[in-house]
């Protein structure tokens, strides 16, 4: 999968998936822009990547996201791949235990976040006129319940629903939309899933989530981006709209 000098803008860049893509497109050839909250925080992660374009930004701020939009813009000329990845878990209560603060930050990060990402990108690649390739990180938490974690799970069922209906949006533009729905991930984030679930007892609730995976581990983030790097491509000319579960065979035990 050759991305020799494209331009690939990444959110939440600084860590987990949104790391590993950015060193696999690396890899690639790609041009790449960098997205993440803490200006320190996305230079320690992206040090090993050489000529990156570091931006630091909220993504809940539409006056942010445009400014790295525009950034990007300003840097490499557009915008050929969009990987709008950032995103937060938030807090792990029951729904009468829950905060109205916490579904407003978990839903301004993971919806309005994504959404205004997909507004400006998509924005400047019909700008362009040669269209484009978007992935937004979405969960199989968009897909199933879990308890503790309504708010989460509500945004990225949101996440799956504007994926779908951007890329109808776009289809006629040669812009592809596509989501990828991952299952737990080695990453930090499952770090605080399994303090939340057994606080003090981390490993035996890792053990316990790894257990109900058919192949009975975590998934590590650079199988996510080699997902993101492929819907990306040019070998999925034809995929739109779409939204791929990468769960370790969790799917095939549902419906």
């Amino acid at each position: 999968m050759d991305f020799q000098g494209k331009v690939v803008l990444i959110t939440g860049a600084a860590g987990g998936i949104g790391l590993a893509a950015a060193r696999k497109f690396a890899a690639e050839g790609a041009k790449l822009a960098l997205v993440d909250l803490d200006k320190s925080t996305l230079q320690d992660a992206t040090g090993d990547i050489e000529g990156a374009l570091l931006l630091p930004a909220n993504v809940t701020d539409e006056a942010d996201v445009k400014r790295y939009v525009d950034e990007t813009v300003k840097a490499f000329g557009r915008i050929d791949v969009f990987v709008n990845n950032a995103g937060i878990n938030g807090d792990f209560k029951t729904i009468d235990e829950q905060s109205f603060e916490n579904y407003r930050n978990v839903l301004d990060v993971n919806v309005i976040g994504v959404a205004m990402g997909l507004k400006h990108v998509v924005a400047q690649m019909k700008a362009q006129g040669n269209g484009g390739a978007i992935v937004n990180t979405a969960s199989n938490g968009g897909l199933l319940g879990a308890p503790g974690m309504s708010a989460y799970v509500a945004s990225k069922h949101a996440v799956i629903g504007i994926n779908k209906s951007v890329a109808l949006e776009t289809a006629g533009d040669g812009i592809r939309v596509n989501a990828v729905c991952p299952s737990g991930v080695d990453t930090q984030m499952m770090r605080s899933i399994e303090t939340n679930a057994m606080k003090g007892n981390e490993a035996e609730a890792r053990k316990s989530f790894e257990s109900s995976v058919p192949m009975g581990r975590y998934a590590e983030s650079e199988e996510i981006a080699d997902l993101m790097l492929f819907l990306a491509s040019d070998k999925a000319s034809f995929i739109t709209g779409a939204y791929y579960r990468i769960d370790g065979g969790g799917a095939a035990t549902s419906t």
